[in-house]
């Protein structure tokens, strides 16, 4: 007779399950994946579109195309997460039962981070593919491109744990979809248009301030210029910092909604 064996515990296999149940979801649900692809279209066409010849006519030598695709980018991946799915787990009831098993409580929300790490890269692919198209080249070649995409996957991770920090805390979609709409301010509070040298007032004050400004320059300068290792490691430390930051009020919220249980 065969012997039957309980599943062996532990925090990593605890988060693949959790994350494999994540990433088999996506496919069932691309109605909120697509738009995330239809935006960073819209906004090349209508950004190089309107604006290219206005650009390079001020900055004789600027790549607008390329000065753009990294904000294509952040407006594809930003937000894209499962926390409405939290949502509907914690008011079915499922998260609660899935709390009372020996699961790894921080596997609970990392593992769904994961799926959404998957998802993010999956997005930043396909934005890529469109600059390459209209003629945008990594003046770090294949590394470049490679880190350019962890760039944009940490950037994803650090918003969406905010995200789960609101869906642990309130329950409710309505409050996670407000807190995604709360990045389109601040994405046009930066370099968004222009260089940072060309803003004035407190527009240039709100865009030393915004953690994207220095996100948007490291991408940028794997596109354009090559390896400045000092913008690079101050826009991976900003990013670090955030999701840093972010991650602890996800984790101080699953330990609050856990206590409710």
């Amino acid at each position: 007779m065969n012997e039957i064996r309980a599943r062996q515990a532990g925090f990593l296999r605890d988060l693949g399950s959790i994350a494999g149940r994540s990433i088999r979801a996506i496919p069932r649900d691309l109605e909120s994946v697509l738009p995330a692809l239809l935006i960073p279209v819209f906004w090349m066409l209508v950004s190089v579109g309107a604006l290219e010849s206005v650009a390079e006519g001020f900055y004789p030598g600027l790549d607008f195309r390329a000065f753009q695709v990294p904000v294509a980018v952040i407006f594809a991946v930003t937000g894209v997460s499962r926390a409405h799915d939290l949502v509907l787990d914690i008011r079915s009831g499922y998260f609660d039962r899935l709390s009372i098993t020996p699961v790894s409580r921080p596997a609970l929300v990392l593992g769904m981070m994961m799926a959404d790490l998957v998802l993010v890269i999956g997005l930043t692919v396909p934005v890529l593919g469109l600059g390459w198209i209209i003629g945008v080249r990594f003046a770090t070649g294949l590394a470049g491109l490679v880190l350019f995409v962890l760039i944009a996957g940490l950037w994803g991770l650090a918003f969406t744990a905010f995200l789960y920090a609101i869906a642990l805390k309130t329950a409710n979609s309505a409050a996670v979809t407000a807190g995604v709409l709360l990045f389109f301010p601040f994405a046009f509070l930066t370099t968004a248009f222009l260089p940072q040298e060309a803003l004035s007032g407190w527009l240039a004050t709100a865009a030393d301030y915004n953690p994207m400004t220095y996100l948007l320059a490291t991408m940028r300068t794997l596109i354009l210029e090559g390896w400045e290792w000092g913008t690079l490691i101050t826009g991976v430390a900003t990013v670090v910092a955030l999701g840093t930051a972010t991650l602890v009020l996800a984790l101080v919220a699953l330990r609050s909604r856990l206590e409710q249980g």
